[in-house]
């Protein structure tokens, strides 16, 4: 007899956090059907978190709600809880679900760097999500992924510290990647 994996639908997925089935303190998340841990953030990366929501906070205008590491209803096998998520109207529309779409997301990565390149970059296009940052901590730059399609994302550009970076949504805003990183 093979092993078999068992993948996780959204609603089970919730079913079992309402039930207390994980830890107090376990940080998990569904990806793509898998319940996938998350590492312990170093001080790094909780600076550039927040770095990235006051940023983002400052980049768009109202109609627009800054969600920082919250859940997003992705799909029937997908709840990631990005770093950072852009998504349309106010917090207070999410009280009775998650949202279902975002205009941007940003991962922070350090030790996470090619889960969230590869897999995390292929569900968020694979969503229709229009861009995605990942902010290369090892590398001190942010890759810019851009034009979704169901495979993936047709487009990625480097920002260097000393660049600056707009969102595709609010292409008015001229971000330096600089005052991204810790």
């Amino acid at each position: 007899m093979s092993a078999r994996t068992k993948r996780w639908t959204r609603q089970e997925y919730d079913g079992l956090v309402a039930a207390g089935a994980f830890a107090p303190g376990t940080h998990v998340q569904l990806v793509e059907g898998n319940i996938v841990e998350m590492t312990p953030q170093s001080s790094a990366h909780a600076m550039a978190t927040c770095a990235v929501e006051e940023a983002l906070r400052s980049a768009f205008p109202t109609g627009h709600n800054i969600r920082v590491q919250m859940p997003l209803g992705l799909g029937p096998a997908a709840e990631p809880e990005p770093d950072v998520a852009v998504v349309r109207g106010s917090f207070r529309d999410y009280r009775d679900h998650h949202p279902e779409h975002a205009v941007l997301i940003v991962e922070v990565a350090d030790t996470t760097l090619t889960f969230d390149r590869s897999r995390k970059a292929e569900m968020y296009a694979r969503h229709g999500v229009p861009e995605y940052w990942l902010l290369n901590l090892v590398d001190r730059q942010l890759e810019v992924f851009r034009q979704a399609t169901v495979t993936g994302y047709v487009s990625q550009q480097i920002f260097a510290a000393g660049d600056a970076v707009s969102p595709l949504s609010t292409p008015q805003a001229r971000l330096p990647v600089s005052s991204l990183l810790p």
